[in-house]
């Protein structure tokens, strides 16, 4: 048996407390390096608690602090911590640019500076960036990045869209119109106009990009002279064309080199996703910057074939091609249309078409695409519609940099567990485990006691 004496008493004591003071250390630099160096993983489904890519681009492309500042209470009578929210949102914004700052000012106890800032709601945001700033009233993931899409843009651009001939409208609600893709535009600063040539007789030089979305009536002559004038002082163009008449434009297509062949693309591959068979699936894309890294399908209704004939004016690319098993259909259409080889045309079929030359020592860029119906309020929702226009539209004002997908909306923002699931759980975490830690505790103390 071991005599405790005073020598070994202090030997205890000396071990014992140098193992206290090594394991405060040891916390202590656990504690420093997990300040220092953090990491996380995001094991959701989609991973909605980090940002998507196309968050991850416009980020990077801010060159300089960011300063956000919150316009909130403390609590809100129906929000609750509104601050809270808005922080835990924030930081993973700031995990990849810490030059964004976050500051919260009370409404309340401060009035003058948010009527100042002219901050109508509780909560609102304030986002500035190199002297210009943005006003957000939501937060979410989409609506925060286009804000800094915004900002991020040297200018406003002005979108100028042809007008008095019928044609689609950018703020229209009907369902052959454009008007959701007019908000869009909108949303990432872009301003559109529409512009009807028999009351102006030139197109503004201000214009980043003209739109001609599927006319219904001929243009006159005189209409059609100040486009062309407008195409060879170096205008960048978005031209949508149907499968009807071109009303009047066969100089411009003429002007451009292209080719539109008379029918309408028949697409099997639609069919056997249950969509109609004149849904041409752009699933083929060409190398160009519109089309880079994009990895949707998009959808073009009633689609017509452009054929870019080549010559030394114009360089052109074929943005996309369809129907790899399918053709151009010249006849009838009916329910079961079949290939016909002396007239039909055998897929694939290039459905739209970039252009580009250099024109007083600039790009002059322009886009024309078969199918008008894509960027509808009825079809724009269609696949991969609203960013294929989007990049289209950002290529043509110059912004490539900002080419990039929307953000998209959460699949699993929420963790649904079935009853049987939730019981085993609950049994598990307050009714065994706590017994089994209890057990072994009394076990311990009843194996001490005996020795």
């Amino acid at each position: 048996m071991i005599t405790v004496n005073k020598k070994l008493r202090l030997h205890l004591l000396l071990q014992n407390g140098l193992f206290v003071v090594l394991l405060l250390v040891l916390v202590s630099m656990l504690g420093y390096l997990a300040f220092e160096f953090r990491t996380q993983w995001d094991i959701s489904q989609n991973n909605r608690n980090s940002l998507s890519k196309a968050s991850l681009d416009v980020v990077q492309k801010l060159n300089g602090p960011v300063m956000v500042t919150v316009y909130a209470t403390h609590q809100d009578p129906q929000l609750g911590d509104i601050r809270k929210i808005i922080s835990d949102f924030i930081v993973a914004y700031q995990r990849i640019k810490p030059d964004l700052t976050l500051n919260f000012i009370d409404p309340i106890e401060q009035p003058h500076l948010a009527e100042e800032a002219g901050v109508r709601m509780n909560g609102e945001m304030v986002i500035a960036f190199n002297d210009r700033s943005e006003h957000l009233t939501t937060i979410n993931e989409q609506t925060f990045t286009n804000a800094l899409m915004r900002l991020a843009r040297s200018d406003q651009k002005q979108l100028m869209i042809l007008s008095g001939h019928g044609e689609r409208k950018l703020d229209g609600i009907a369902n052959r119109d454009m008007g959701d893709f007019g908000k869009k535009l909108t949303e990432n600063g872009f301003r559109g106009e529409a512009l009807n040539l028999a009351s102006t007789m030139e197109i503004p030089s201000n214009t980043s990009v003209l739109i001609i979305a599927s006319p219904q009536t001929d243009l006159m002559a005189g209409e059609v002279d100040i486009l062309l004038d407008y195409i060879e002082r170096g205008g960048n163009l978005l031209w949508l064309v149907d499968q009807e008449s071109l009303y009047g434009l066969l100089p411009l297509a003429e002007k451009l080199d292209l080719t539109f062949t008379p029918g309408v693309v028949v697409d099997p591959q639609a069919k056997r996703l249950r969509a109609p068979i004149t849904f041409a699936l752009g699933t083929i894309y060409g190398q160009h910057a519109i089309t880079e890294d994009f990895d949707f399908i998009s959808v073009f209704p009633f689609a017509r074939q452009i054929i870019f004939n080549e010559n030394e004016k114009w360089q052109g690319t074929s943005l996309v091609e369809v129907a790899p098993e399918g053709w151009v259909e010249t006849g009838e259409l009916n329910d079961a249309p079949t290939f016909n080889e002396t007239d039909d045309v055998a897929g694939p079929v290039s459905v739209a078409v970039a252009l580009k030359r250099t024109i007083d020592e600039r790009e002059q860029r322009i886009v024309v695409v078969g199918s008008g119906h894509l960027l509808a309020n009825t079809y724009l929702g269609n696949g991969g519609n609203i960013d294929f226009g989007m990049n289209l539209v950002n290529w043509l004002a110059g912004d490539e940099d900002l080419i990039t997908i929307q953000p998209r909306a959460t699949i699993d923002s929420q963790l649904i567990l079935k009853e049987p699931a939730l019981t085993v759980m609950v049994i598990s975490f307050l009714i065994v485990l706590p017994l089994l830690f209890l057990v072994s505790g009394i076990m311990i103390w009843w194996h001490r006691r005996r020795r």
